[in-house]
Order: C-alpha cells, then structure tokens, then sequence
C-alpha cells in the first residue's frame, strides 16, 4: 500500500515520526511535505496529498496541522476524496468501516491517545459496505451534481 503524506509547520514534527512508523510497517510513502518546521500554508500540502489520492497514485493519504480542520477542509475538495478528521482510535475505524475515508487527518495538538496507534488502528481498518455503502454513494452523488454545475457554468462562459 502506499500513503501519501503532507503537513504544514504545525504537523511537522509528528509527519516525520508517522512517516518512520509507517514505512517500519512495511508501507510505502510519498512525502509532499513540508519538509521543515518554517511556517506554510497547509493548503498547498492538503492539495498534494488529496491530488495523489483522487487521482489513485497513491491508495490513501495522511494530512496533519495543528487542528486537523484546514487539512481537512482542502482535502475534501477534490473528487474521489473523504479526508476524516480523527482525534482518537475509535473514530478512526469508524472513519474507515463506515465512510471509507481515504485520508487521514490529524490534529498534532489535540490527538487524544497514541498517534502510532490511530494510524496503525485507521489502517488496518476496512469499509463495512452495506447500509454504508449507499450513504457513500450518495456523497460520491454530489461529487457528480458538483462537477455537472461547473462543466455549465465553463460552457456558459464560452458563448
């Protein structure tokens, strides 16, 4: 498998230490960055790490900044993305077992327990399908009524 992983200054430090445990676990990565503690806009990191994933050159992706919102914020703009916000064990394999997240998001200063262990525990979880499966679905619908608008609106602009 491999995971594409991107910070901005505040996830640093706590990138570098996923990205040793991860690749200890026999995962491949791909570092987007940053690579030092100078302050960046996270925006820029979130884009490279969802592109990578919504564009399956990468099977999932990990995203950390301080809060875990702006990463997440970015990330989910782009299609074929469900980037989840994830402060415990528990709500990481729920985030997997019943949204399919694809992106891991973290908060490096509000993680509640064992980094090490939310990853390890959000990757060896699995999407449940099912019940689930439709209200996927129906995210994935959005996606496509979101990509219809545009596709108009650029064709509008051309008259």
């Amino acid at each position: 498998m491999k995971i594409a992983l991107g910070a901005d200054h505040g996830g640093f430090t706590l990138k570098k230490e996923i990205d040793g445990f991860v690749k200890s676990k026999g995962y491949q990565t791909i570092d987007f960055g940053t690579h030092s503690p100078e302050p960046c806009d996270y925006p820029l990191f979130a884009y490279k790490v969802a592109k990578a994933v919504s564009d399956k050159k990468a099977n999932v992706g990990i995203l950390i900044c301080k809060s875990g919102n702006g990463m997440s914020m970015a990330a989910n703009k782009l299609p074929n993305v469900r980037a989840a916000i994830c402060f415990d064990k528990d709500v990481a394999v729920l985030s997997r077992q019943h949204n399919d997240a694809n992106i891991l998001v973290l908060g490096s200063e509000h993680i509640l327990g064992d980094p090490e262990e939310i990853v390890q525990a959000w990757l060896s979880a699995s999407f449940e399908g099912g019940r689930h499966k439709r209200r996927v679905n129906q995210i994935t619908g959005i996606e496509k009524k979101i990509g219809l608008v545009k596709k108009i609106i650029k064709k509008s602009k051309k008259k």
